[in-house]
């Protein structure tokens, strides 16, 4: 029963360690996208000039850059301790509960903040009309800007999940793993018990 519970333990920790990878990796694909998302938009029916919009022209964006590039660092940090250190020690234990709020709580946040500005994606222009980045007749009709936006928050939504995902998986693993201890340790201590008043008798 204990080598079981080990194996799922063991099967626990490898499943959680890819899917901190995987969420990693998602971050740094949604902060590259985000950062790298320029558009330069010309908006014929007000007749404004062409001006080139980036990420760093929303709030929001730039948080979302900034909390991805934050959340795959700290993901680094708790694969190293999952793999090298196997999530013991004193600094592990007190960290790894603490990435596995802290990684979260930075993608939903910036997703959040970046789902809300992505609804209404404009700028003022020179002649102090609203200017939609999304709209037809921006950049000729093309918007490409408004798609990798999307793409990127998509990315960091799913980092969230699996991230989330894979910090679940870690607990249950751990518990199980606590749970067969705890029953061998009762175990021995009845045997122990038993052999004691054993050798009372004799």
């Amino acid at each position: 029963m204990h080598d079981e519970e080990k194996k799922d333990s063991k099967c626990a920790t490898a499943v959680s360690i890819a899917g901190r990878i995987l969420g990693m990796g998602l971050a740094v694909a949604a902060a590259v996208l985000m950062a790298t998302a320029s558009q330069c938009t010309v908006y014929a029916a007000y007749g404004a000039r062409p001006r080139t919009v980036t990420y760093s022209d929303f709030p929001p964006f730039v948080y979302l850059v900034i909390a991805s590039a934050m959340a795959a660092f700290l993901e680094a940090i708790a694969i190293f301790l999952a793999v090298w250190k196997k999530g013991k020690g004193k600094k592990a234990a007190v960290l790894m509960p603490l990435l596995g709020a802290a990684v979260p709580a930075l993608l939903y946040s910036s997703t959040g903040a970046a789902f809300a500005k992505s609804a209404d994606m404009s700028y003022c222009s020179a002649y102090g009309q609203r200017v939609s980045v999304c709209a037809g007749s921006a950049a000729g009709g093309s918007s490409n800007f408004c798609s990798q936006v999307h793409i990127a928050v998509y990315l960091a939504l799913a980092a969230a999940i699996v991230v989330s995902a894979a910090e679940v998986v870690r607990a249950l693993g751990g518990a199980a793993a606590l749970g067969g201890s705890d029953s061998d340790s009762s175990s021995s201590s009845e045997s122990g018990g038993c052999d004691h008043g054993c050798h009372h008798k004799h």
